[in-house]
């Protein structure tokens, strides 16, 4: 049989149409091309206030302005010390501050270091300990914390407050924004050579201690073009990025970005009749969203018959995304609309693609059967290899890793949006990546999931690595992975969402005893749970590879992660499982 590498060939670059194409490399230099040759284009969009009938009040910021606020403030931060290749963190809430901010640092050429603040507190600590950040840049609440949990004690010798400045000393954006008044012509942004850190950006934490993948200009670079060839983003579209960091892209892709009313720490609590207004208001045409996102405002969408015309695609990343979930919110689109889910993670992405209509035509009925979710084909420039699961480390790369084509093993990438190493994470770095002298970047990466590619060359999901179950079978060995698992009884119509876990069957032995810990739907709180217990038993014994179920356990609400509100913190259930069962 085939070996499962998958790649697709690249689509040829076209060539500068000017020199000034050459300083595209920096993701900043974006801005004020756009602000040339669209100058009154707005380029962000914000939600300031709403008055007492609920009215929303927007302000905003064209291209034109945009470019040069951050030129503004890109002189003025190079005054207080905010240089090339100074560690900055940025904790500003999404905010046209925010944004303006973003493309000065990357204009002065610092290495902008992005944290989630909901990761939790010594999370939070240790991760700043890591990057050693220089430069703290962060409104009150965040300088407050910084001073009394000790966050950069010893490293951060420059502070600026986006707002009112109190005991912590520094100085403020105001003051930032003085200094760089009054100069004449465009800042001098950097122009950097591909290898050059942009940033250090951490993971979400959801399997283990978040991450610093270190973001080169050129994985930037990639990641811009990937994503305009990849779903034909023209120039001029409207977009809705419910995560802010999706938004910095606009500018590059020739986007209005429309900053969503929510809190973008909680996309899975969101208030679905603003995103729904925010798309009504200004003809949203792009809108990229969690997959919990999607599904509290496909939910609302389809009880309130509610149509959204203006929509081409949505994008939805961070976890699998059911096809229930799709094909909710698709009843709001029009024919020729798409929901798209690129496959990735934060050290790589887009890896993988596909669309709502291949989805709910061809791969559905599979992934509710139990063959994990399929997550496309791999993009162009991107090459997919599947390997033998281990935990260990692998020091080369040999082609003798890799599996037949159709066996479920580890997902392994390379290409040039794939980031290269973890900040002073030198262990999990060794973990990650293989040494590959047979290909341009030199090292291929280790996804940390597992999965398979198809006859067709299509990429199937089966969940982390981590959080496969180890259980015996008649004395042998045997790994349960957690989507194929999970999927035959997520389409139970009581059921939101379920997580196989292990608990420990004997505790001088490895195997596991498997555990599916249940979230039932908000609607099904007077459900008799001893009959719903046994027809989920039911559907465990319908299938090979569920038949070693024999336990379910239903939990309130399932823990997730900060950023998307989908990944599920599997390692806190299964100890909240141990508990109940002790």
């Amino acid at each position: 049989m085939p070996s499962a590498v998958e790649t697709t060939t690249a689509v040829p670059a076209s060539p500068p149409a000017d020199e000034t194409e050459k300083l595209l490399i920096n993701v900043a230099a974006h801005l004020p091309a756009m602000a040339r040759s669209h100058p009154d284009r707005p380029a962000v969009i914000f939600p300031e206030s709403r008055d007492r009938a609920g009215r929303v009040a927007y302000t905003h910021l064209t291209f034109r302005q945009l470019d040069e606020e951050s030129d503004r403030l890109a002189r003025g931060l190079e005054h207080v010390g905010v240089r090339r290749g100074v560690r900055t963190v940025l904790m500003v809430t999404p905010s046209l501050d925010f944004f303006a901010l973003t493309f000065a640092l990357f204009k002065v050429g610092a290495v902008l270091v992005m944290v989630d603040p909901g990761m939790g507190v010594r999370n939070l600590k240790a991760c700043l300990a890591e990057a050693e950040p220089e430069a703290f840049i962060g409104v009150p609440k965040a300088h407050v914390a910084r001073k009394l949990l000790g966050w950069g004690r010893g490293s951060i010798r420059c502070n600026v407050t986006v707002g009112r400045r109190l005991f912590w000393g520094g100085t403020t954006l105001d003051n930032v924004r003085r200094l760089g008044d009054g100069a004449a012509g465009p800042y001098p942004m950097l122009d950097p050579e591909r290898d050059d850190v942009a940033a250090i950006l951490f993971t979400s934490g959801s399997t283990g201690v978040p991450k610093g993948a270190v973001y080169t200009h050129g994985n930037f670079a990639s990641q811009v073009e990937m994503i305009r060839r990849l779903y034909a983003i023209e120039p001029g579209e409207i977009d809705l990025p419910t995560f802010p960091l999706f938004a910095l892209f606009d500018p590059a892709l020739g986007m209005t970005a429309v900053i969503p009313d929510m809190d973008a720490t909680r996309p899975g609590s969101v208030d679905p009749r603003r995103i729904v207004e925010a798309i009504r208001d200004f003809g949203v045409t792009n809108m990229f969203g969690s997959p919990a996102l999607v599904d509290r405002v496909g939910r609302h969408v389809e009880a309130g018959a509610i149509r959204l015309p203006s929509l081409r695609r949505v994008i939805s990343a961070g976890a699998p995304v059911p096809p229930s979930v799709i094909a909710r919110f698709g009843s709001a689109l029009d024919e020729s609309a798409r929901i798209v889910t690129p496959y990735g993670a934060t050290e790589s992405l887009p890896v993988a693609s596909i669309a709502s209509d291949e989805i709910l035509r061809e791969t559905a009925e599979a992934t509710n059967a139990g063959r994990g979710v399929c997550v496309g084909r791999p993009v162009p420039e991107v090459e997919v290899a599947i390997i033998r699961i281990t935990d260990e480390p692998i020091a080369s790369w040999s082609d003798d890793l890799v599996v037949e084509r159709g066996a479920i093993g580890e997902i392994v990438v390379r290409g040039p949006n794939v980031t290269r190493r973890y900040w002073g994470r030198d262990e999990q770095t060794a973990l990650a990546k293989i040494l590959d002298p047979g290909v341009p970047e030199g090292f291929r990466h280790r996804m940390g999931d597992l999965g398979y590619l198809d006859e067709t060359g299509r990429l199937w999901m089966c969940g982390r690595k981590s959080h496969r179950v180890g259980i015996d079978v008649d004395g042998s060995p045997r790994d349960l992975y957690t989507v194929p698992c999970e999927a035959p009884f997520n389409v139970h119509p009581k059921v939101r969402r379920t997580a196989l876990v292990g608990v420990p069957a004997d505790p001088s032995a490895p195997a596991r005893r498997p555990v599916l810990c249940v979230e039932l739907e908000a609607d099904a709180g007077s459900v008799d749970r001893d009959a719903l217990c046994k027809e989920l038993l039911e559907v465990a014994r319908a299938h090979d590879h569920t038949r070693s179920i024999e336990t379910i356990l239903f939990h309130p609400s399932f823990p997730v992660d900060i950023r998307h509100n989908a990944k599920i913190f599997r390692e806190k259930l299964a100890g909240w499982a141990a508990d109940q069962l002790r």
